[in-house]
C-alpha cells in the first residue's frame, strides 16, 4: 500500500504558521514513508475564497520547501462527485431532507438551553412523510440535506498520535447537514465534513494527519466513509501551536502568516526546521538543526506530542541565526538587499558586491534575522552620520581633536587603507600624541560612526575608506569640536 497524505487549506487567508506546521508533518511523514503529499484547495466558501490567498498558499509551501507530489485539487472544480455521494445516501435513506427555517431551530435551541441541555438537532424531520414535504415545499421552503446519525453509537478509532479516541454519537449535536438548501437544485452547496470524506475517499488518502480542533469531525466523517461503503483512513491529530499564555496561536498575537515570518527575515529552511520541532520530538531530543530531508528520514508519527506546542520566538531566533551564520556571504548578500533597499540605503550589487560582501561578512555573526542587517550596517551607508549625545560629549574631550587632524593627515596621505594600515595609524597616532590607545580608538568610533558602540572599528573603518567616506566624517567630527 503506498501512503498517502494531503494537505487541505482553505483560501480563506494567507498561509498560516498552523496550517503550514501541519503540511510540514504530512510531508515529513510522507517522504518518510516513501509516499505522497497531495495539495487539496478547499475553496467552497465562494464568499471568502480568494485566487490571491490560493497563490500565497503555494507560494508560501513552495518557499518552505514543501513541494506537493500531486494537486492542486479544488473543490470547486468537483461540485458533481459531492452531489452525487449525497444521492447516494438519500437514496439508502441515510439521509434526508430538513425544511426547518432559522426561526424554528433559533427557539428549538432556546428551549434546550433553558432546560439546561447541550444545544443540538432534535432530528424532528428525520421521517417527515410524502405529505409533510409537499406541504413545506408548498410553502416555499429549501430543504437542507441532513445525515443520519445514531445517537447509541459510538465512534472510536485509534489515533496514531493520541491513542484510543471515542466519540459518543448523541454527543455530535445531532444529524448533521451535509448540504446547504439549493436555490433550483435539489441539492445545495455541500458542506466541509461531507466535501472532505468525498475527496479522501476520491484521492485514496490513507493517513489523515491534522490539527486536534479536528477530532470532532473525525467522528462524524467516520461514519461518513462507513455509509459511503469505503475504507476509514488512520489518523492522527497534531497538537495545536500555542501563545506564551496557553492559548491557541491567533491574529490577535501578531505575527501568524509565513508572508509575515519571511518578511521579517526567517530563512525558509530555518522555519521549516523550527516547525519540525513544534510537537515533534526527534529520537536524539538534543538534536535541534537539521533539514526537512533530514528529519524526515526520522520521522515518527508516535513521536509527536499530545500537549500543545508553546511558540517560542526566542528559539525560532536561534535557530534562524545558526543558519544565517553558516551561510557564505556570497549567497547572504543577496538576501539582505531587499532589506537595505528597503530602509533606503544605496546599494549596487553589480559594482559594489566586493564592498557589501566584505561588509555582511563583517556584521554576519550578529544577525539573527535578516532585517537586522539594516540596524547593524547604518552606520556603513551615508556620507555623514548623526552623532548621539554621547558620541559628541566624548568628541570634546582633551586631546580628541589632534587625534583625529592627525588621523585625517594619514589618510590623506595614504594610497589605501588596508587593515594592517589602519592599525599603523591608530599606532603611529597613539604614539606620537602620547595618549592611550583606548582613546585613539574611540575617538575614531565617535568620529567616523557618530557612536560610542557599534561593529569592529579596524573592518568598519577600512570600508568606509573604500567608499571613501572616513576623511570626510573625521573632518564633520572635527567642525563639531
Amino acid at each position: 500500500m503506498t501512503i498517502r497524505v494531503r494537505i487541505a487549506p482553505s483560501p480563506t487567508g494567507n498561509l498560516h504558521i498552523g496550517t503550514a506546521r501541519t503540511a510540514v508533518f504530512n510531508w515529513l511523514y510522507a517522504h518518510n514513508q516513501e509516499g505522497k503529499f497531495v495539495l487539496r484547495i478547499e475553496d467552497t466558501d465562494l464568499e471568502r475564497s480568494r485566487s490571491e490567498y490560493t497563490e500565497n498558499i503555494k507560494s508560501g509551501l513552495e518557499w518552505l520547501g514543501l513541494t506537493w507530489d500531486e494537486g492542486p485539487f479544488f473543490q470547486t472544480q468537483r461540485l458533481d462527485k459531492y452531489t452525487a455521494a449525497i444521492q447516494t445516501l438519500i437514496d439508502r435513506g441515510l439521509a434526508y431532507s430538513c425544511y426547518c427555517t432559522p426561526e424554528e431551530l433559533d427557539k428549538m435551541r432556546e428551549n434546550q438551553k433553558a432546560k439546561g441541555l447541550a444545544p443540538r438537532y432534535d432530528n424532528r424531520h428525520r421521517n417527515l412523510s410524502s405529505e409533510e414535504k409537499a406541504a413545506f415545499e408548498a410553502e416555499g421552503r429549501k430543504p437542507v440535506i441532513r445525515f443520519k446519525i445514531d445517537d447509541d453509537r459510538e465512534i472510536v478509532w485509534q489515533d496514531k498520535v493520541r491513542g484510543r479516541v471515542s466519540w459518543q454519537g448523541s454527543d455530535l449535536g445531532g444529524d448533521m447537514v451535509v448540504a446547504r438548501a439549493g436555490e433550483t437544485e435539489a441539492i445545495g452547496q455541500p458542506l466541509y465534513n461531507l466535501a472532505v470524506v468525498v475527496d479522501d475517499i476520491d484521492m485514496a488518502i490513507t493517513h489523515v494527519i491534522r490539527g486536534e480542533d479536528h477530532i470532532a469531525n473525525t467522528a462524524k466523517q467516520i461514519l461518513l466513509y462507513e455509509a459511503l461503503g469505503a475504507k476509514v483512513p488512520e489518523f492522527a491529530h497534531t497538537p495545536l501551536i500555542l501563545n506564551q499564555d496557553g492559548k491557541k496561536l491567533s491574529k490577535r498575537d501578531g505575527v501568524t502568516s509565513i508572508d509575515d515570518f519571511r518578511k521579517m527575515g526567517f530563512l525558509p529552511e530555518a522555519l521549516a526546521n523550527y516547525m519540525t520541532l513544534l510537537g515533534w520530538t526527534p529520537p536524539d531530543s538534543t538534536e535541534e538543526i537539521f533539514t526537512l530531508e533530514e528529519a524526515a528520514t526520522k520521522f515518527d508519527l508516535g513521536r509527536v506530542n499530545k500537549a500543545g506546542a508553546k511558540f517560542d520566538w526566542a528559539k525560532l531566533d536561534w535557530i534562524n541565526s545558526q543558519y544565517l551564520h553558516k551561510m557564505p556571504a556570497n549567497e547572504l548578500v543577496e538576501l539582505l538587499i531587499p532589506y537595505w533597499q528597503s530602509a533606503g540605503y544605496e546599494v549596487n550589487l553589480d559594482s559594489d558586491r566586493s564592498w557589501l560582501e566584505s561588509l555582511t561578512a563583517m556584521v554576519t555573526p550578529n544577525l539573527t534575522r535578516l532585517a537586522n542587517v539594516v540596524e547593524e550596517t547604518k552606520l556603513l551607508f551615508g556620507e555623514s552620520v548623526e552623532y548621539t549625545d554621547e558620541a559628541i560629549e566624548f568628541l570634546k574631550q582633551e586631546g580628541v581633536d589632534l587625534v583625529l587632524q592627525e588621523a585625517i593627515t594619514a589618510i590623506e596621505e595614504a594610497d589605501t587603507l588596508e587593515t594592517a594600515d589602519a592599525k599603523g595609524i591608530i599606532k603611529q597616532v597613539t604614539k606620537s600624541q602620547k595618549v592611550k590607545k583606548g582613546l585613539v580608538m574611540r575617538s575614531l568610533r565617535a568620529g567616523l560612526t557618530g557612536e560610542m558602540h557599534g561593529p569592529d572599528l579596524i573592518q568598519s573603518w577600512v570600508l568606509l575608506n573604500q567608499k571613501q567616506l572616513d576623511r570626510g566624517r573625521l573632518s564633520k567630527a572635527l567642525s563639531l569640536i
